[in-house]
């Protein structure tokens, strides 16, 4: 389960066919060496995961029973190279400014039309990019921004954001896109 802005190739060369994306479900961070999940109810954010082909296979159904047992909300994307750039960019567009200069903005600069429009003009920006390098959008799960602000996780979220970023830009360049 992670944030993925480039595909999926390098995992593949790791574990092949064995890989099977997966997102925690909204936000969560590492700790201790120990990946924290948020886990929200379904209609708000769920685990997502799916076969790189989008097939629901028996280990897919398999892995839905134990969420389902375990009562924890998930759903099966078809296209989990496309929800996760798609994450990966709303990640990007409000993290990106919320956190700047190694310190997390002030509430009130935070709350201001003019960084609403700098979060908006780059998440446009983004989504019309990664569509132009054929990703199907799926709609970003939302979070609200004072969450975002929390200082745990913001720091913990900023050496992310930078990897996600970079990450983004060279599978865009790789695609021919220019941001």
């Amino acid at each position: 389960m992670s944030s993925n802005s480039i595909g999926f190739s390098s995992w593949l060369d790791i574990v092949g066919d064995r890989l099977l994306p997966a997102f925690p479900g909204l936000g969560g961070q590492i700790k201790d060496e120990v990946l924290h999940a948020r886990f929200l109810p379904k209609i708000i954010a769920a685990t997502a995961f799916g076969e790189i082909n989008g097939v629901v296979t028996e280990r897919i159904e398999n892995l839905a029973k134990l969420f389902k047992l375990a009562k924890l909300p998930y759903v099966i994307k078809k296209d989990m190279q496309s929800y996760l750039i798609t994450h990966s960019v709303s990640d990007i567009a409000l993290l990106s400014f919320l956190h700047s200069e190694n310190k997390i903005i002030d509430k009130k600069t935070a709350r201001t039309r003019k960084t609403a429009r700098k979060i908006t003009v780059t998440l446009k920006a983004y989504l019309r990019a990664i569509q132009k390098a054929g990703v199907s959008i799926d709609p970003p799960m939302l979070k609200m921004v004072r969450d975002m602000m929390l200082p745990d996780y913001a720091n913990n979220a900023n050496n992310e954001i930078v990897q996600l970023s970079n990450d983004l830009m060279k599978f865009l360049s790789q695609n021919d896109i220019k941001s």
